[in-house]
Protein backbone atom coordinates (compact mmCIF):
# COMPACT_ATOMS: atom_id res chain seq x y z
CA UNK A 1 0.00 0.00 0.00
CA UNK A 2 1.20 3.50 -1.11
CA UNK A 3 1.11 6.11 1.69
CA UNK A 4 1.86 9.56 2.75
CA UNK A 5 1.78 9.56 6.51
CA UNK A 6 1.07 12.92 8.25
CA UNK A 7 1.80 13.91 11.86
CA UNK A 8 -1.17 14.11 14.22
CA UNK A 9 -1.00 16.78 17.05
CA UNK A 10 -2.62 16.73 20.03
CA UNK A 11 -2.58 15.82 23.59
CA UNK A 12 -1.21 12.59 22.87
CA UNK A 13 2.77 11.49 23.11
CA UNK A 14 2.61 10.88 19.64
CA UNK A 15 0.25 10.59 16.63
CA UNK A 16 0.46 9.77 12.38
CA UNK A 17 -2.30 9.43 9.98
CA UNK A 18 -1.54 6.87 7.34
CA UNK A 19 -2.68 8.79 4.15
CA UNK A 20 -5.70 11.38 3.09
CA UNK A 21 -8.93 9.82 2.45
CA UNK A 22 -10.10 10.88 -0.40
CA UNK A 23 -8.06 12.62 -3.65
CA UNK A 24 -11.18 14.16 -5.16
CA UNK A 25 -14.86 13.40 -5.30
CA UNK A 26 -16.99 14.92 -8.62
CA UNK A 27 -20.75 15.28 -8.50
CA UNK A 28 -22.41 12.98 -11.41
CA UNK A 29 -26.23 13.66 -10.10
CA UNK A 30 -28.89 11.84 -8.08
CA UNK A 31 -29.90 7.84 -8.04
CA UNK A 32 -33.56 6.75 -8.51
CA UNK A 33 -34.29 8.12 -4.46
CA UNK A 34 -33.00 11.50 -4.97
CA UNK A 35 -30.06 11.09 -3.35
CA UNK A 36 -26.52 13.11 -4.44
CA UNK A 37 -24.58 10.60 -6.54
CA UNK A 38 -20.46 11.02 -6.73
CA UNK A 39 -17.23 9.41 -8.39
CA UNK A 40 -14.78 9.53 -5.56
CA UNK A 41 -11.15 9.24 -6.14
CA UNK A 42 -9.26 7.50 -2.78
CA UNK A 43 -5.88 7.21 -1.52
CA UNK A 44 -4.88 3.25 -1.23
CA UNK A 45 -5.66 3.63 2.08
CA UNK A 46 -9.02 5.78 1.79
CA UNK A 47 -10.45 2.93 -0.71
CA UNK A 48 -9.23 0.33 2.33
CA UNK A 49 -11.23 1.94 4.64
CA UNK A 50 -14.38 2.61 2.73
CA UNK A 51 -14.23 -1.21 1.29
CA UNK A 52 -13.61 -2.57 5.27
CA UNK A 53 -16.38 0.14 6.75
CA UNK A 54 -19.23 -0.07 3.41
CA UNK A 55 -18.85 -3.08 1.65
CA UNK A 56 -17.80 -5.41 4.36
CA UNK A 57 -14.27 -6.26 2.86
CA UNK A 58 -13.23 -8.04 6.19
CA UNK A 59 -9.96 -8.85 4.25
CA UNK A 60 -9.14 -4.72 4.37
CA UNK A 61 -8.39 -5.04 8.28
CA UNK A 62 -5.39 -7.14 7.62
CA UNK A 63 -3.95 -4.80 4.68
CA UNK A 64 -4.64 -1.64 7.02
CA UNK A 65 -2.94 -2.90 9.96
CA UNK A 66 -0.15 -4.32 8.33
CA UNK A 67 0.13 -0.77 6.69
CA UNK A 68 0.30 0.73 10.18
CA UNK A 69 2.99 -1.38 11.16
CA UNK A 70 4.88 -1.05 8.75
CA UNK A 71 4.51 2.79 9.01
CA UNK A 72 3.89 4.14 12.15
CA UNK A 73 4.37 1.44 14.86
CA UNK A 74 8.67 2.36 13.90
CA UNK A 75 7.75 5.79 14.93
CA UNK A 76 6.93 4.95 18.51
CA UNK A 77 8.77 3.16 21.70
CA UNK A 78 7.52 0.14 22.74
CA UNK A 79 4.16 -0.25 22.14
CA UNK A 80 2.10 -2.37 25.45
CA UNK A 81 -1.13 -3.14 23.84
CA UNK A 82 -3.47 -1.73 21.20
CA UNK A 83 -6.93 0.37 21.99
CA UNK A 84 -9.49 0.96 19.09
CA UNK A 85 -11.61 4.23 19.36
CA UNK A 86 -15.14 3.49 20.12
CA UNK A 87 -17.88 3.32 17.31
CA UNK A 88 -20.05 6.32 16.58
CA UNK A 89 -22.22 3.83 15.07
CA UNK A 90 -23.86 0.43 15.80
CA UNK A 91 -22.80 -2.81 13.89
CA UNK A 92 -22.57 -6.25 14.27
CA UNK A 93 -18.61 -6.47 13.65
CA UNK A 94 -16.58 -2.88 14.00
CA UNK A 95 -13.87 -2.38 11.43
CA UNK A 96 -11.66 -0.82 13.51
CA UNK A 97 -12.03 -3.73 16.16
CA UNK A 98 -11.34 -5.55 13.06
CA UNK A 99 -7.91 -3.76 12.61
CA UNK A 100 -6.87 -3.43 15.71
CA UNK A 101 -7.32 -6.89 16.21
CA UNK A 102 -4.60 -8.00 13.11
CA UNK A 103 -2.48 -4.41 14.25
CA UNK A 104 -2.26 -6.24 17.79
CA UNK A 105 -1.19 -9.55 16.66
CA UNK A 106 1.35 -8.13 14.16
CA UNK A 107 3.04 -6.80 17.46
CA UNK A 108 2.47 -9.30 19.49
CA UNK A 109 0.71 -7.38 22.14
CA UNK A 110 -3.43 -7.60 23.09
CA UNK A 111 -5.90 -5.66 21.65
CA UNK A 112 -8.70 -4.09 24.19
CA UNK A 113 -11.48 -2.61 22.53
CA UNK A 114 -13.13 -2.56 26.12
CA UNK A 115 -11.27 -0.39 27.49
CA UNK A 116 -12.72 3.27 26.71
CA UNK A 117 -16.28 3.37 26.89
CA UNK A 118 -18.20 6.30 25.41
CA UNK A 119 -21.79 7.24 26.85
CA UNK A 120 -24.36 7.67 24.09
CA UNK A 121 -25.21 11.30 23.16
CA UNK A 122 -27.83 13.34 25.33
CA UNK A 123 -28.64 15.74 22.73
CA UNK A 124 -28.78 12.88 19.57
CA UNK A 125 -26.60 14.89 17.38
CA UNK A 126 -23.88 12.93 15.18
CA UNK A 127 -20.14 14.55 15.10
CA UNK A 128 -20.20 14.37 11.41
CA UNK A 129 -23.01 17.02 11.46
CA UNK A 130 -21.46 19.56 13.76
CA UNK A 131 -19.52 21.95 12.02
CA UNK A 132 -16.84 23.05 14.46
CA UNK A 133 -14.23 21.90 16.81
CA UNK A 134 -15.66 23.60 19.30
CA UNK A 135 -19.04 21.87 18.74
CA UNK A 136 -17.54 18.17 18.31
CA UNK A 137 -15.82 18.99 22.20
CA UNK A 138 -19.06 20.11 23.72
CA UNK A 139 -20.27 17.36 22.64
CA UNK A 140 -18.14 14.89 23.48
CA UNK A 141 -17.89 16.54 26.55
CA UNK A 142 -18.06 14.26 29.49
CA UNK A 143 -18.79 11.02 27.62
CA UNK A 144 -15.66 8.92 27.82
CA UNK A 145 -14.58 7.16 31.05
CA UNK A 146 -12.42 4.09 31.46
CA UNK A 147 -13.20 0.21 32.12
CA UNK A 148 -10.69 -1.30 33.81
CA UNK A 149 -10.86 -3.79 31.52
CA UNK A 150 -6.52 -4.97 31.73
CA UNK A 151 -5.66 -8.11 34.19
CA UNK A 152 -2.29 -7.78 35.26
CA UNK A 153 -0.42 -5.27 36.80
CA UNK A 154 1.47 -2.80 35.52
CA UNK A 155 2.12 0.08 33.24
CA UNK A 156 2.00 0.24 29.33
CA UNK A 157 1.97 2.46 25.92
CA UNK A 158 -1.14 2.40 24.11
CA UNK A 159 -1.53 2.61 20.39
CA UNK A 160 -5.00 4.23 19.91
CA UNK A 161 -6.37 3.45 16.68
CA UNK A 162 -8.99 4.90 14.33
CA UNK A 163 -10.52 5.11 10.97
CA UNK A 164 -10.57 8.79 10.05
CA UNK A 165 -9.34 11.72 11.77
CA UNK A 166 -10.91 14.98 11.00
CA UNK A 167 -10.94 17.71 13.55
CA UNK A 168 -9.20 15.04 16.34
CA UNK A 169 -12.22 15.71 18.63
CA UNK A 170 -12.90 12.40 19.34
CA UNK A 171 -9.00 11.26 19.92
CA UNK A 172 -8.72 14.02 21.81
CA UNK A 173 -11.37 13.13 24.25
CA UNK A 174 -10.72 9.79 24.49
CA UNK A 175 -6.28 9.64 24.83
CA UNK A 176 -7.68 12.67 27.85
CA UNK A 177 -9.42 9.70 29.03
CA UNK A 178 -6.93 7.11 29.05
CA UNK A 179 -4.30 9.20 30.79
CA UNK A 180 -6.54 9.10 33.51
CA UNK A 181 -5.85 5.31 33.99
CA UNK A 182 -3.07 4.20 36.11
CA UNK A 183 -2.02 1.40 33.64
CA UNK A 184 -1.51 3.78 30.79
CA UNK A 185 1.71 4.87 30.82
CA UNK A 186 2.17 7.12 27.52
CA UNK A 187 -0.63 7.32 24.87
CA UNK A 188 -0.12 7.38 20.79
CA UNK A 189 -2.19 7.74 18.30
CA UNK A 190 -2.35 6.11 14.66
CA UNK A 191 -5.05 7.37 12.34
CA UNK A 192 -5.90 4.97 8.82
CA UNK A 193 -6.82 8.34 7.46
CA UNK A 194 -7.46 11.90 7.40
CA UNK A 195 -10.05 14.09 6.08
Amino acid sequence: MKVTVKSLSGPWSGGYALDKHKIASTFTGYNEYGHATFDTLRTDAGEAVFRLKYRSDWTQAGILAAAVYEHIVPKFPQIGLVIPMPASQTRARQPVDAVGEELAKLMNVNSFADIIVKAPSTSGKKLKDLGTKHEKDAELAGRFSINDAIPAQGKWNALLIDDLFDSGASMEAATIALKTYGKIAGVYVAALTWK
